[in-house]
């Protein structure tokens, strides 16, 4: 796929995006839910070899090619690894599907630069340089990540001028940037987050310089169909959804009522995987979880009235 082809099946595809980019911080975490679990490496080499090999087995998976899984979201060193002795996007591309990389550094503390109730991304000094480097590897766009805790309009629009700002540094490195200014679900103010963020994003996307267009990575909002606007936009590619700790049936039913959003999935993907599963229990599992995210990107249903 060149970049045309790879902008058409972000934009129009009839499918999700893999999120399979689990860093440094959360790695203990997902190799605990996949069976194996912290001992199992003697140093964090090893820890990182053990994701790759899941990871691996996961994009060579029968099931992970067949048209249903459009893209794909890579750690730096899965980016930087092979799979079936190719460089990683070089196999995801050979597979039909459209490789990103994650690129934040982690989050802030929350207050960090006065602005309350959300965590900034952190600085990306070295951001032009991997860039350069994923863009040499054939991938097509970036994904960054921030959190919303609480509805403070003055620190939500300062996560939304922080993606505006990178996004723009993406794409004057020639990827598209994927924005996740992520709601957390548990928030005691999530509606009002919502409500907060759409005006930002508008407002914002509405005043980015250029015509190029930007993807977004949200939450699923408490209110069906609240982030349309979004997903009708000029300036945006395609809108997708983080699962952001439901399960999977519960994420795709939320996601079933919202159109034109399709996932980008990490947790609500791999949660019933395991390491010790034979290849056909592994990729049986893995098809059904794909089958049910896949359903609900491209199934949509109207959501019940109060």
């Amino acid at each position: 796929m060149n970049t045309a082809e790879m902008t058409a099946k972000i934009s129009e595809g009839n499918g999700f995006i893999a999120a399979l980019d689990q860093s440094g911080g959360s790695t203990p975490k997902a190799l605990k839910g996949y069976g194996i679990e912290e001992g199992a490496w003697a140093d964090e080499e090893g820890m990182f070899d053990l994701i790759h090999q899941m990871r691996s087995r996961i994009i060579t998976s029968p099931c992970f090619g067949g048209g249903k899984v459009i893209g794909a979201i890579l750690f730096e060193r899965t980016m930087d690894g092979q799979v079936d002795g190719k460089p990683t996007p070089q196999a995801l591309i050979e597979r039909g599907v459209v490789p990103f990389i994650k690129i934040d550094k982690g989050l802030e503390d929350e207050g960090f630069g006065g602005f309350g109730g959300v965590q900034m991304m952190k600085p990306m000094p070295e951001l032009d340089k991997l860039l350069a480097k994923s863009k040499a590897l054939g991938v097509f766009g970036t994904k960054e990540r921030s959190v919303i805790n609480s509805a403070n309009r003055e620190g939500i629009a300062a996560i939304v001028a922080q993606q505006i700002e990178v996004g723009l540094q993406v794409l004057a490195g020639g990827l598209v940037p994927m924005l996740e200014p992520e709601i957390n679900i548990k928030s005691a103010t999530r509606a009002e987050c919502d409500a907060i963020l759409l005006d930002e994003l508008v407002k914002q996307l509405d005043a980015m310089p250029g015509d190029a267009k930007v993807m977004l990575k949200l939450s699923l909002p408490v209110k069906p169909g609240h982030f349309d606007a979004l997903v009708d936009h000029p300036r945006v590619l395609r809108v997708v959804a983080l699962s952001g700790g439901y399960n999977r049936p519960e994420a795709c039913a939320e996601l079933a009522k919202n159109r034109g959003i399709i996932a980008s999935f990490s947790r609500a993907l791999l949660e019933d995987l395991r390491h010790p599963m034979s290849d056909e229990e592994f990729n049986a599992s893995l098809g059904g979880a794909i089958d049910d995210i896949h359903q609900g990107s491209t199934q949509k249903v109207a959501a019940a009235v109060a």
